[in-house]
């Protein structure tokens, strides 16, 4: 077989095993050592060429931003930030038709700020929006389709852990990444409460509820001192990045520092809790290193295969428009939506299409935040939709299935669509911060 023929054969392979759930940095990294391997039939170079990528990867500098940031959101989230948040929004948007949605959407927002997690954020929320929107009558799908939209903002407000893989696979400055995804992700917050406020308006019995007439006010010590401690996180992280005062890395420490001093000093947090958050830093550290890792082995196998200049040459040589390139890129990141994770699909597809994108002098951060954005959808799509699973097995809550999670979240992935075709008509959107 030609080494195009054994590239094709090896992306389908790798697909078809990540689906029957084999580990996906496994499926990855055997499928391209063993591609390589049949290639050049050199046993020596394929195992070379897997020592180099480990040690591109462990040895990255900006790979530190991984688990420090991962260290600063679990503090946070120990430390009660996020509950802090939605009270405080909770009570500005109370009185408004679908208000509590709409807090939600907000505090989520914040929250995606210091953690960059999809699934830290779904986890919260569930526990603390959720139960107070049944209790004021809101439509349960309505309650839970809120919490798994919101959830992705996670992964697209810096700092965000697909933003960082992103940058590693295709070499791009972590730092411009995340200012990046600052404007994209405020974007989708305004459409969430915009799209709300339209539910709530046009189709009240989807959202139900009840508006609360005698909301308790905060002193504004109370609101100061639930919010100035993110507050302050945040003008940290991302204000360092963006003066130039402090790298990626540099936030990272920071942050995860300021974190630790917030949690110590509201005494939310034992030595235990510590020491579990230390623990699973190193966990999701090791495991987001091993799909780096794996990723790089593979982007190579794809370098001598050619099939990234392949399928350039396809593309370019057919007279579709950019438009064209950009619909059938993004139909095929919702195909694999609906069966993989983000990382999945950043790890496979981006390598593919990277020649293509360089070759049409488009920004590759800009392309970073579409394709993020497009695989972020996959979070609330079956049959994986896993912002969704997580949210089933939080709640534990047997009146609302799984099918009740997929169907609150689809109008909020229809946004997320109308606002990635914005984003791709616009790209200095993604790109007017840096």
């Amino acid at each position: 077989m030609s080494p195009i023929e054994i590239g094709l054969i090896s992306v389908v392979a790798i697909v078809f095993l990540i689906y029957a759930g084999v580990y996906i940095p496994v499926a990855l990294g055997t499928v391209s050592f063993v591609s390589i391997w049949l290639m050049r039939d050199n046993f020596t170079l394929a195992l070379n060429l897997l020592k180099v990528a480990v040690g591109d990867s462990a040895m990255e500098y900006s790979f530190a931003t991984i688990p420090l940031f991962t260290f600063m959101g679990l503090i946070v989230s120990k430390a009660g930030l996020g509950r802090d948040i939605y009270e405080v929004m909770t009570m500005r948007f109370r009185k408004v038709k679908g208000g509590i949605g709409m807090a939600t959407v907000g505090a989520n927002a914040v929250f995606a700020a210091v953690t960059g997690s999809s699934i830290a954020s779904a986890s919260v929320f569930t526990k603390v929006s959720v139960p107070q929107m049944i209790a004021q009558d809101y439509n349960p799908r309505f309650a839970v389709g809120v919490v798994a939209g919101s959830s992705v903002l996670g992964m697209i407000i810096p700092p965000s852990a697909m933003l960082i893989i992103y940058s590693f696979v295709s070499e791009q400055s972590v730092g411009d990444m995340f200012l990046a995804g600052i404007i994209p992700g405020i974007m989708l917050a305004i459409a969430y409460v915009g799209s709300i406020w339209l539910m709530g308006r046009f189709t009240p019995d989807f959202v139900g509820g009840r508006v609360v007439a005698d909301t308790e006010w905060m002193t504004p010590r109370e609101i100061a001192s639930k919010t100035l401690p993110t507050v302050g996180l945040i003008t940290i992280v991302l204000g360092g990045i963006y003066t130039g005062w402090l790298t990626a890395v540099e936030a990272g420490a920071a942050g995860a520092l300021v974190a630790l001093i917030i949690a110590v000093t509201r005494r939310s947090m034992s030595l235990k809790s510590f020491w579990e958050a230390l623990l699973e830093t190193g966990h999701i550290t090791a495991a987001i290193l091993f799909l780096i890792t794996a990723a790089s082995i593979y982007s190579r196998m794809l370098g001598l295969a050619g099939l990234p200049n392949q399928l350039q040459d396809l593309l370019t040589g057919s007279s579709g428009s950019f438009w064209m390139i950009m619909l059938l890129y993004v139909l095929l990141m919702l195909f694999l939506g609906t069966l993989l994770d983000t990382a999945s699909i950043i790890l496979i597809v981006v390598p593919l299409f990277l020649p293509m994108v360089e070759s049409m002098d488009m920004s590759l951060v800009w392309f970073g935040i579409i394709t993020v954005v497009g695989a972020e959808i996959g979070l609330l799509t079956p049959p994986l939709g896993i912002s969704c699973f997580v949210i089933k097995s939080t709640i534990n809550d047997d009146r609302i299935s799984l099918m009740d999670v997929f169907m609150g979240a689809l109008p909020f992935a229809f946004v997320m669509l109308v606002v990635l075709m914005i984003l791709i008509q616009f790209p200095i959107l993604s790109l007017a911060l840096i």
